[in-house]
């Protein structure tokens, strides 16, 4: 605002410089006369008219109008301006600030939640690769017993078909001795009867007989 005070006095000033520096006077206790001197000075300089203004003949206009900006800046001491600027400054730097630590503890958070599903992801595909082996292995164990269990039952199967097929060879056989006595008796005995009498008949049948039975 000062500057801007300043630019417009030293460029030919307008009526609002001129109010503006009359209430800057005002405020340094000048007397209404040197106030309207000192505005008409402003108002009526331009380009085309170099007249130094001058209040009470001591003072020119430049000397006015560092007494202006001097006045200015005490006042804007006096209201503490720029320690409430330099206070302003502070808490948007402040508030910046914590938006950055919120930002940065938003950002380790989601990195911490990040870090944890990965773990738990890993975890998951790591059990689910234990529960897949495991299972593969149960499942060859069962088909290896099933194939041990398989072999002993074909072997068992075997074994009683090799059983009954040595029974029935050792019922046949001993049926074809048992016909065989039988038609070997029989043949004796018409034998036996065709050639001796009853008695040696007899005896030679009971010789016969015994003979087969030692036999079997």
């Amino acid at each position: 605002m000062a500057e801007f005070i300043i630019l417009s006095a030293a460029t030919g000033g307008s009526a609002q410089v001129a109010e503006n520096l009359a209430h800057a006077a005002e405020a340094e206790g000048m007397t209404a006369e040197g106030t309207e001197a000192l505005s008409t000075s402003i108002a009526e300089g331009g380009p085309d008219h170099h007249v130094d203004p001058s209040l009470f003949g001591f003072a020119n206009g430049t000397v006015i109008v560092s007494l202006a900006m001097l006045v200015l800046i005490i006042i804007l001491l006096a209201k503490k301006v720029p320690a409430m600027l330099v206070g302003g400054l502070d808490r948007q730097i402040a508030g910046i600030r914590q938006q950055l630590d919120e930002a940065k503890a938003l950002r380790a958070e989601a990195e911490a939640l990040r870090d944890e599903y990965a773990r738990k992801i890993a975890d998951a595909e790591k059990t689910a690769a234990e529960m897949a082996e495991q299972a593969n292995h149960e499942a060859e164990v069962i088909v290896a017993q099933a194939r041990v269990d398989a072999d002993e039952l074909v072997n068992r199967r075997a074994k009683m078909a090799q059983d009954k097929i040595a029974a029935a060879e050792r019922a046949a056989v001993n049926e074809v001795r048992a016909r065989a006595a039988a038609a070997a008796a029989d043949a004796a005995s018409t034998l036996i009867a065709d050639r001796l009498g009853p008695d040696a008949d007899r005896a030679l049948v009971n010789r016969t007989i015994a003979g087969i039975g030692r036999l079997n």
